[in-house]
C-alpha cells in the first residue's frame, strides 16, 4: 500500500490532472494536484510530497524550471517529467537522472518511475 506517500501532480491541463489523480489513487497513493509550478511552490503541502509528477511545458515556470528551483532550494524530492514533446529537451538540460515519460505513456511506466523514486529518496 502506498497511502503514506503523497504524490504531487503539476499540469496546466485539468483533464490530465484528473486522469493522473484517478490513476494514482487507484494505485493507492495519496494525491495532491496543482495547476502550476507556482501554485505548488507556494503551497504548504509542497513539503509533504514524496514525489512530484510534472508536465514539462507549462505557462510561467516550466517543469524544468520547477526542478531547478527545487534543487537550488535544497529540496531533493524526486521529480518525474511527463511531456508531449521529445524527452531530449529535458535530457539536454538535466542529463539522464530524472525519469521522463512521453505522453501517452503506459500506467506501468509511471508506476515504475514513482516506485523507483520513492525507494531511492
Amino acid at each position: 500500500m502506498n497511502s503514506e506517500h503523497a504524490i504531487a501532480i503539476i499540469d496546466d491541463s485539468s483533464s490530465v490532472r484528473r486522469a493522473l489523480e484517478s490513476l494514482l489513487r487507484s494505485l493507492g497513493f495519496a494525491v495532491l494536484s496543482f495547476e502550476s509550478a507556482e501554485a505548488f511552490l507556494t503551497s504548504p503541502l509542497a513539503l509533504d510530497t514524496s514525489c512530484v509528477v510534472t508536465d514539462v511545458e507549462m505557462p510561467g515556470l516550466t517543469g524544468i524550471d520547477l526542478y531547478e528551483k527545487m534543487r537550488s532550494d535544497k529540496n531533493e524530492t524526486p521529480v518525474i517529467f511527463i511531456t508531449a514533446n521529445s524527452e531530449q529537451k529535458v535530457r539536454q538540460r538535466l542529463g539522464d537522472e530524472p525519469c521522463v515519460l512521453n505522453k501517452p505513456f503506459e500506467v506501468d511506466e509511471l508506476a515504475d518511475c514513482i516506485n523507483r523514486a520513492i525507494a531511492t529518496s
